[in-house]
């Protein structure tokens, strides 16, 4: 049976130090999150902001894809070359959409290194990245919840948690994940949750007016500020304030800036001059 592809997001994921595999032959692994999820399979969706041969030929590429919580890296194999071609092809920025199988690198024990192998990949729109915010930021409630319940048990099994009406892989990535994690901080995924819905109402404000003058101003601010991870989104509303320029008006600038495809975000909280 083909595993689900997880809509989860790159800091959840990245978070995790525990996997699994049963004993049976040829047995998938399973990466657990500290919610629960047990991930083999993935969805990815965010901004492409790098992509680099790491193989002969270039026939292997490496990209990162950041959401807005963090950056995915996602592997485009040997075997998989019209992925690789894909990657290449892109524009940097640009919203993208990846399928891909959790890729393990563990070194040594106690030592997790997380990605993803590319099965697909393509690029999107703006208001699909938008929905698969909402639909990843509904799936993470849905396991901080069952997190806390199973907090609240002495002895938490998947069987309890499935009879509080939690669908069995959410019971089961649960159960695993709090024998292995202790004291998850519920409230930091809560917090990361509120941020990335708030990242889609920004980036959804109207500008209600023309404001070419300000445009090119912030422009030249963020390009001022901008190290190799980008210019923090709150130094360039300070610089801009400081130019005579409104608070809302320069948020409303930073969004159109975005909208035009002149700058990006890498990271949450930081912008860079594509």
């Amino acid at each position: 049976m083909r595993e689900p592809a997880w809509r989860i997001f790159a800091a959840e994921y990245n978070d995790a130090t525990h996997v699994i595999q049963s004993k049976e032959e040829k047995a998938p692994k399973y990466v657990i999150t500290p919610l629960g999820a047990k991930v083999n399979r993935l969805f990815i969706v965010g901004v492409l902001t790098d992509v680099e041969e790491i193989g002969a030929e270039g026939i292997r590429r490496r990209a990162r894809i950041s959401d807005p919580t963090g950056i995915h890296v996602v592997y485009a194999e040997a075997f998989e070359p019209e992925i690789a071609s894909i990657l290449a092809d892109m524009e940097i920025p640009s919203y993208i959409a990846v399928v891909g199988k959790t890729r393990i690198y563990e070194p040594e024990e106690g030592v997790l290194y997380l990605s993803a192998r590319a099965e697909m990949a393509k690029e999107i729109s703006i208001e699909e990245r938008n929905y698969w915010i909402i639909e990843a930021s509904r799936n993470m409630l849905i396991r901080i919840n069952a997190m806390r319940d199973a907090m609240n048990m002495s002895n938490p099994t998947a069987k309890q948690l499935r009879g509080l009406g939690y669908p069995p892989i959410i019971a089961e990535g649960v159960a695993e994940a709090i024998k292995v994690y202790k004291d998850v901080d519920l409230q930091h995924y809560e917090i990361m949750l509120r941020e990335a819905l708030s990242f889609i109402t920004s980036s959804r404000k109207e500008i209600k007016k023309n404001h070419e003058q300000e445009e090119e101003k912030v422009l030249k601010i963020i390009e001022s500020l901008q190290s190799e991870d980008g210019a923090a989104w709150e130094a360039v509303i300070e610089e801009a304030i400081k130019e005579g320029i409104e608070k809302s008006v320069v948020e409303e600038v930073i969004v159109s800036l975005m909208e035009k495809g002149l700058i990006y975000e890498p990271q949450l909280g930081k912008l860079k001059v594509v």
